[in-house]
């Protein structure tokens, strides 16, 4: 079975890009509720949320101040931020069209219908009063999208880059949550430390990994154990762990795949040999760096090989 290398990466993109419009529709919830729950005069930043997406460039051009008000409608409506929600459902319907023959129909209906619903109602959005319910509807219009994939694809390479892209998306995620959110929200400037334990049940939530972990650890969240349940929690669907071993899984049957195996196997060796539990906030800050660079490589080893046409390496070279 073969594929065209552009067909391949606008699958892997669609998918990203609908993992990148669930995840920072999860993350903003998730956010807005800990900023109304949190004790007076201990409420972290808004700004915190641009530089978890790792967006500031891109939003120093549209506004200065980070206010509630401007970080809402850059995250939620502005049309071309890159972590954006209308911009990532934008995009991810505008793959969707272009590869239409390869994916079962009902993929294109629902996912233009998300985007009409998301056309109208992201700038009424922006504001608390129907912020919820927005974010609520784009969460499970892209699990409904995600799961009809799932359950109708064959396992050919149309589901392999589908699952390929959404699993690094999650994984890029999963890290900036931990890394940025963590030290932002926690940093030694912050007013309260009593409130720890409800910006790490934030964080799990942003993740939709708080039942899971009371499941498997406790009632309590707990830094260390937190930390390491979203890293190295094989059975976790949003883990590193769980996420290197999909990726894995997903690159056995392609061909030429013996690069990017080998930064999944480095990555996972990598995150073997770390202790959560054990570490320093610095030594977590310098571990999750490294690993955003070995994502950022897996990613670059997808792309020049089965994404890199012809006509892109000419260009490249020339460049």
């Amino acid at each position: 079975m073969s594929m065209l290398s552009r067909v391949a990466e606008r699958l892997f993109w669609m998918a990203r890009y609908l993992e990148r419009a669930e995840d920072t529709a999860r993350l903003i919830h998730s956010y807005t509720h800990l900023v109304m729950d949190i004790p007076r005069g201990s409420e972290p930043g808004w700004d915190i949320l641009v530089h978890i997406l790792n967006t500031e460039p891109s939003y120093t051009e549209h506004y200065r101040a980070y206010n509630e008000q401007n970080v809402m409608k850059f995250l939620i409506a502005q049309p071309d931020s890159i972590s954006g929600i209308m911009n990532s459902i934008r995009a991810a319907r505008e793959n969707v069209r272009t590869t239409r023959d390869v994916l079962p129909g009902e993929v294109w209906e629902h996912i233009n219908e998300l985007y009409l619903y998301a056309q109208e109602y992201s700038e009424k959005s922006v504001g608390r009063r129907y912020r919820y319910q927005f974010l609520e509807t784009i969460i499970a219009r892209c699990q409904m999208i995600n799961g009809m994939l799932v359950s109708t694809l064959p396992r050919g390479h149309a589901y392999r880059f589908i699952k390929l892209g959404r699993l690094l998306e999650r994984a890029d995620m999963t890290t900036r949550v931990i890394d940025v959110g963590a030290a932002a929200l926690l940093g030694d400037e912050r007013l309260h430390s009593s409130v720890d334990p409800l910006i790490w049940a934030s964080l799990l939530n942003s993740l939709s990994a708080m039942g899971a972990y009371r499941r498997e650890i406790g009632p309590q969240v707990e830094a260390g154990a937190m930390v390491d349940f979203v890293l190295r929690e094989s059975t976790l669907p949003r883990s590193i762990k769980f996420c290197l071993n999909g990726i894995r899984q997903e690159l056995a049957p392609l061909k030429n795949n013996k690069d990017a195996t080998r930064l999944v196997l480095k990555a996972r060796r990598k995150l073997s040999g770390f202790d959560p539990q054990a570490c320093s906030r610095e030594e977590l800050h310098i571990f999750l760096d490294q690993f955003q660079f070995l994502l950022t490589n897996l990613y670059s080893s997808i792309d020049q090989t089965w994404f890199m046409t012809a006509e892109r390496r000419a260009t490249a070279t020339l460049g």
